[in-house]
């Protein structure tokens, strides 16, 4: 891999806190409700929601531009469940749900959506490793 950019974070746990090395994030950890916190802080799965969101939008911008379609106007909401898949281990499952606007629910935009998900660093790294479903709306 050509590397383009490192991030680099600190975290110490489910009830702690998470910072990047320049200090720019920089966010108290709770544990949810659901899973029997306070939910008085972010979580590691609202992270990996938000950053998967991100990068898939932009993802989604990248190839509407090299199609020269404008995707200025979709969104991207992830959602990510945490579960047990047995003997004390737990694994993740995410829905992707990609707003397009009107003159985009076609063939055209579905195929930018299933293109953007083969360009998106976070679909390539989960690809067969979690399940991803992709939901456009």
């Amino acid at each position: 891999m050509n590397a383009l950019y490192t991030a680099v974070a600190t975290a110490n746990g489910r009830e702690g806190r998470a910072v990047s090395s320049d200090g720019i994030l920089d966010l108290a950890l709770a544990m949810p409700p659901a899973l029997g916190g306070n939910g008085a802080g972010t979580n590691p799965e609202q992270l990996f929601a938000a950053g998967y969101a991100a990068c898939f939008a932009s993802a989604l911008g990248a190839v509407g531009r090299l199609a020269k379609v404008d995707t200025s106007e979709a969104s991207v909401t992830a959602e990510v469940t945490i579960g047990a898949v047995g003997d004390g281990t737990y694994g993740l499952a995410v829905i992707l749900r990609v707003e397009l606007p009107d003159a985009l629910q076609n063939e055209t935009g579905h195929g930018l959506v299933e293109r953007a998900h083969q360009v998106c660093p976070y679909s390539n790294a989960t690809r067969g490793n979690i399940e991803v479903q992709l939901v456009v709306e």
